[in-house]
């Protein structure tokens, strides 16, 4: 893992998890992989619906 990579752990529950996994096995994904699928298409979503997220955004967020 790199210094800009970060790390997420979530909690969820076997019967979630296992139908999560199948999702993400049709969709030819790791389970890391369909996250991240998801995460960005909220991102984008959100960015559609609000304008970009800016550098400046994010530097708010972080003070």
């Amino acid at each position: 893992m790199t210094k800009a990579q970060k790390h997420l752990g979530i909690r969820l529950d076997g019967a979630l998890h296992a139908k999560f996994q199948y999702v993400a096995q049709y969709e030819g994904r790791s389970m890391s992989r369909q996250i991240l699928c998801l995460m960005a298409a909220c991102v984008r979503e959100f960015e559609r619906e609000h304008g970009p997220i800016t550098e400046q955004d994010l530097n708010h967020e972080r003070g």
